[in-house]
């Protein structure tokens, strides 16, 4: 996949795979987007590659094909997009929709981060370095988010849910997304502005 993407009125990405999750609801009426949430998967943790993500993210997770699934294989969580290994995008909800990917969490004082965010799972896991294709197709995923939305922040799923949340973890190279620092606080400045 090339990182050159669009995206339409109801936020899908036609150059995504689009894999759709029951688990999803409104947003809240008048909420703008304005958070990125990064999250790590693997499934199981630390094997890439399977058909996990997805099962989990449509409920289909068998609880005895893994140790592992038996105690996750009933929660209802979803993302709005993942990144695998390779750079393949998926998406499970549309970006208008409210993904059930932050749990219980908090930002800049703000509870219920599910309600103005939108949660980008990169495939990998909190004790190995994620692949380059993965940080380029990223980078391209935020420029168009932040330019359909008014993004203000990027942040780690462990930002928001400290304590509980340990991803993307210490081996997530955030210089990789320094020159998109520059588009979110343009964005922060206009909504303070207007």
């Amino acid at each position: 996949m090339g990182t050159t993407l669009s995206i339409d009125p109801q936020g899908l990405v036609p150059e995504a795979e689009f894999i759709a999750s029951p688990n999803f609801d409104d947003r809240p009426a008048g909420t703008d987007i304005c958070l990125i949430v990064i999250h790590n998967i693997s499934l199981p943790p630390g094997e890439y590659g399977g058909p996990g993500i997805t099962e989990l993210f449509t409920n289909q997770l068998d609880p005895a094909g893994h140790p592992y699934y038996a105690g996750i294989h009933q929660l209802k969580v979803s993302a709005h997009f993942v990144i695998r290994r390779d750079g393949c995008l998926q998406q499970f909800v549309p970006c208008a929709a409210r993904a059930w990917h932050a749990g219980t969490s908090s930002w800049q004082g703000r509870e219920r981060c599910n309600d103005f965010s939108i949660g980008i799972e990169l495939e990998g896991s909190d004790d190995e370095a994620y692949t380059q294709v993965q940080y380029q197709v990223l980078e391209a995923l935020i420029k168009l988010l932040a330019l359909q939305y008014p993004i203000c922040d990027i942040v780690g799923h462990s930002d928001i849910a400290p304590g509980r949340k340990t991803d993307p973890g210490p081996f997530f190279d955030w210089e990789k997304l320094g020159d998109l620092r520059a588009v979110m606080e343009k964005n922060s400045q206009s909504s303070i502005d207007s």
